[in-house]
Formats: structure tokens, C-alpha cells, sequence
């Protein structure tokens, strides 16, 4: 159905439940708004993302995860002011509910991914050329990344595979880079929404702390130029290095020392790493899966990241943050740092569109540094 569709369908949803949640205050109901909530979510999540890293060219996508990682924590200082502003179930839920649907009538205007239009629907491709010269202009420059033979040869093969879009995952590397993506996504989000449902568990007002939460995320505006000296691969390794880094000292500040605030400090500036690599991890996926299972291999690296937001129930069932659970949340991404080095960088690189392309992208070679040769 392409990712246009189902962005709106998922808007639509989501504002729905939120506005039904501020009249109806029962507790069965609220579960059952949050599940459709938390769907709604990792859809709204995924299409967003793609759509604009897909509408972009390869030296610009980079901002469109990173912009959309910065308005998502200015939310999280957001929900801290309402929360506090507002007295009630029903005025809080409305000052969450009412600007969303106030917002889905502009998500129609969103153009569908040109990738997905070239390979099902072309007649609407041509609709979106002809719409003016400056949009005729892009979408060649966007197109003719990948070039006109090689959009050629994938739209006849989409056609002859429909039926088993799964003969895509037979393919070693494509089951290793969702193996390491997967894990990436469970590791991170077993870490940042753990410290996110422990954060009132640091000796802080738990509004503040929520606040200090969100701005603690907001310097993710740094990652393009960054990620321009950098690349994918090597700063995935280094913020999930500091992640695990981060969290591990503050476990022992909190055995040792006895400072709440810097306890939070560190905790903190590892959720703003992991926040870092998800954004980045976000961008990386959809470099490394190629078009024709770009989706279902996005869909498979999200539905892992939910099953982190799951297992933290298990790890901190008692909302605090315990030695086993911070032992957790800083061995994860120092583990998935390792793993990052059997990736390819892809910075730069034009969107894959088949399973050879994945193929040909270069991989780690263990050479010995310049250095040591001498």
C-alpha cells in the first residue's frame, strides 16, 4: 500500500485513541489505547523515517532522522510542561490529543516514496514530475542516483518475484546486517527506556528530571556534521561504546559516591548516546536493506526495538533501576559496537535497490593499521 497511506491511516488512529483516552478513564480501555497507540507509533515511526531519507539526496539524508530525533525530544520536554500546567486526566489528555488532529489533514499533502513508485506505480511518478519544472528537476536528481538500467532491471524483477518476496532473505548478508540491526535496536531500547521509566528513581523532581530527560537528547542536532567527518559505522561504534560507558559509570557512581545528580548526569548522557545511535541506526538500516525488502527489514529492526521496550519490564519490573538492570543497559551496547564492525560504511552511497547491490557494498577487511605495517 506504500508508506504514504499508511502514515495517514496510523495519524488518523493514533489522534482518535488519544482523544477517546481523555473521555473514557478506565483502566481496561486505557490499556487497550495504549497497545493501538504503541502500533500506531512504531508505523508512524518507520514511514516517517524512510519517507525522508527516500526524498532525500545521499549527501542530505542524515537530516531528516536528525531533525525528527530533536522535535521528538522537545515533545519529551513537552509532555513534562502539560504534565505539570495541567490539573486532571481530562485536561492533560486533551492538550496531547487536540494538536494532533488539528495536524492530519496536512500529513495528505505528503508525497508517497519515489523508490516505491518507481517499482509499483509509475503512472503516479509521472503525476509528481509534471507537477512543476523544480519537482521534475529533483526527482531526476533522485532517481538517476541509482541509474536508469539498473531502475530498469529491479522493476522487472519486482514483477517476476511478487508472489515469494521472501527469496530476498535467503541471502547471508542480508540475514546477517538484520541479525546485527536487530540486536542494535533491542539493545538500545532496553537501555533508553529504561533510564526513560526510571528516570523519577534518581533522588530529582520527577519533573525535572523528565525535562532534563528530553534536553538531554537535544544535541542529536550535531550528528550530520559529525556524521560527515565520521560516516555510519564508525559513529554507531563510538556512541554506543559511550552509551555502555556512560551507564556503567554511573552504576558505580551510585555504589560509591552517593550524587544523585551526577548519577543522573551520567545516566543521562547515556540515553543521549543511544538516542544517538537509534537515529543513526534508523538512517543505517534503510541504507543497508535493499528496496524490494526495505520495508519488511525496517519492519523486523523495529519490531526488535519494541521487544526491548518489553524485556525492560522484565529486567526493572519495580520501575527502579537495579545493579542487574544497569549491568544490562551498558553491556548491550558495548556489545553491539563489536558487531558493528562486520557492517559496510554507507555514507554517501546510493540507496540499494536488489540483493547484489547489498553484495557488492564493501565490507570490513581486518588489515593491519598503517602504523603497525610500518
Amino acid at each position: 500500500y506504500g508508506k504514504k497511506s499508511l502514515l495517514v491511516c496510523c495519524c488518523a488512529v493514533h489522534s482518535i485513541t488519544a482523544l477517546l483516552t481523555a473521555f473514557l478513564p478506565y483502566a481496561s480501555f486505557y490499556l487497550t489505547a495504549r497497545c493501538i497507540t504503541g502500533i500506531t507509533c512504531c508505523a508512524i515511526h518507520i514511514c516517517t523515517y524512510s519517507l525522508g531519507v527516500e526524498w532525500s539526496l545521499p549527501k542530505y539524508r542524515i537530516w531528516p532522522p536528525t531533525f525528527f530525533s530533536f522535535v521528538f525530544s522537545v515533545g519529551m520536554m513537552v509532555v513534562a510542561a502539560v504534565a505539570y500546567l495541567t490539573r486532571g486526566w481530562l485536561q492533560f489528555h486533551l492538550a496531547l490529543a487536540i494538536p494532533q488532529i488539528l495536524c492530519v489533514p496536512l500529513y495528505f499533502s505528503i508525497p508517497e516514496s519515489p523508490k516505491w513508485l518507481l517499482l509499483n506505480k509509475m503512472c503516479i511518478l509521472e503525476r509528481y514530475r509534471n507537477r512543476s519544472p523544480e519537482d521534475r528537476r529533483y526527482l531526476d536528481l533522485l532517481l538517476d542516483t541509482v541509474g536508469n538500467e539498473c531502475q530498469k532491471a529491479n522493476a522487472l524483477e519486482t514483477d517476476t518475484e511478487k508472489v515469494s518476496g521472501f527469496i530476498h532473505f535467503k541471502s547471508a548478508t542480508i540475514i546477517m546486517r538484520l541479525f546485527i540491526m536487530s540486536f542494535i535496536g533491542l539493545a538500545s531500547a532496553l537501555t533508553y527506556y529504561g533510564i526513560c521509566f526510571g528516570v523519577g528513581s534518581f533522588g530529582v523532581d520527577v519533573y525535572l528530571a523528565q525535562f532534563f530527560s528530553g534536553l538531554s537528547e537535544s544535541p542529536s542536532l550535531l550528528l550530520p556534521l559529525l556524521l560527515a567527518r565520521w560516516g555510519r559505522r564508525s559513529f554507531c561504534m563510538a556512541t554506543l561504546l559511550l552509551s555502555g560507558t556512560g551507564c556503567l559509570l554511573s552504576l558505580l557512581v551510585s555504589k560509591f559516591c552517593q550524587i544523585p545528580a551526577l548519577v543522573m548526569a551520567l545516566a543521562l548522557m547515556g540515553k543521549l548516546c543511544v538516542q544517538a545511535t537509534t537515529c543513526v541506526s534508523l538512517l543505517y538500516g534503510i541504507e543497508l536493506f535493499p528496496t524490494v525488502i526495505r520495508q519488511k527489514c525496517v519492519g523486523l529492526v523495529s519490531l526488535c526495538y519494541r521487544m526491548g521496550c518489553i524485556v525492560n519490564a522484565v529486567v526493572a519490573p519495580k520501575g527502579g533501576i537495579s545493579v542487574g538492570a544497569m549491568i544490562c543497559y551498558s553491556s548491550g551496547p558495548l556489545l553491539g559496537a563489536a558487531l558493528c564492525l562486520f557492517l559496510p560504511e554507507t555514507s554517501g552511497i546510493p540507496l540499494p535497490d536488489t540483493v547484489q547491490d547489498c553484495e557488492r557494498q564493501s565490507t570490513l577487511k581486518l588489515k593491519p593499521t598503517s602504523c603497525c605495517s610500518q
